[in-house]
């Protein structure tokens, strides 16, 4: 009988889903199995109220929309595998809705906040390293666990290109500004790396996510910036700029990958809310809201 340990075997084999999402999803799906168990169920019987009664208990322990939309998302992926098994005669989950999450804008740092952030000193200890971790990081847009996979032969410094495999397998090539170009070629000449070697090395091979957050973090407060800085405020920064100078919406799904518009949507937002500011700040009549006549 096929179970959820086969199915994320399947998710990490076939799809190539990143540690974090796989990890997700492990909960999830082991919390299904807690709780088909405990009210007598097998996970082949459940049917769609099964899943909401699920879903409701996930509620009533006080899990957040976002967590019970990732939950429904693990129930769905699961079932429509055991379906395709053959193990299930439908998708108990399909037609189930979560909660509706609050839908919060991502954080950004503007151009001139990006651009202390990227110049640390490169005469310091690791300079040469830093530099051109945050450079490549804010002239692509890369994700995380993308920039830490990374091997130099996946960049093309003479023609600006790095190219990397994204979410569901997904290959996409990114184009490196000249500030990234020369900030990654003075690195990998300080350091004499081949082709196969990591860009970034940690102690046993490619540095890990958590060392680059760590020291992300710790370089914005060097540089004096006191926003909670991780790598992908970088992300979000990136594409807001680039949607904010070209209005490029699709341009901008391609650079970082999404496999749907609508994720990428949500920088129009950030680029209304920049212009929404700007309005306010400068417009004679908005200047007035909120004051009286008489002042």
């Amino acid at each position: 009988m096929p179970t959820p340990d086969h199915y994320l075997q399947h998710l990490s084999v076939e799809r190539r889903l990143s540690a974090n999402t796989l990890d997700g999803y492990r909960r999830d799906l082991a919390a299904l199995v807690q709780w088909a168990e405990g009210e007598g169920y097998a996970l082949e019987s459940l049917d769609a109220n099964a899943i909401r009664a699920f879903i409701a208990a996930g509620h009533r322990a006080g899990l957040s929309p976002t967590s019970l939309q990732r939950r429904l998302s693990a129930c769905r992926g699961f079932y429509a595998w055991m379906l395709r098994q053959g193990v299930v005669a439908a998708n108990p989950a399909a037609g189930v809705r979560g909660p509706k999450a609050a839908r919060r804008l991502p954080q950004v740092l503007d151009p001139d906040e990006a651009q202390v952030l990227v110049e640390v000193p490169t005469d310091a200890p690791l300079g040469l390293r830093d530099r051109a971790l945050l450079e490549l990081f804010y002239s692509s847009g890369l994700r995380l666990s993308e920039l830490c996979g990374l091997h130099w032969r996946d960049l093309d410094l003479a023609d600006g290109l790095v190219t990397v495999m994204g979410k569901g397998s997904r290959q996409r090539s990114v184009p490196l500004g000249s500030h990234a170009r020369n900030a990654l070629a003075d690195w990998r000449r300080s350091t004499g790396a081949g082709a196969a070697d990591p860009v970034f090395p940690g102690r046993n091979g490619p540095i890990t996510p958590r060392a680059v957050q760590l020291r992300v973090r710790k370089l914005a407060r060097q540089q004096g910036l006191f926003k909670r800085v991780h790598p992908h405020l970088l992300r979000h920064s990136f594409a807001s700029h680039i949607l904010e100078s070209s209005g490029d919406l699709r341009g901008v799904q391609e650079l970082l990958g999404h496999a749907d518009i609508a994720t990428t949507q949500i920088y129009t937002h950030l680029d209304f809310q920049h212009l929404a500011g700007v309005y306010d700040a400068a417009h004679p009549r908005a200047r007035r809201r909120g004051t009286s006549e008489e002042e």
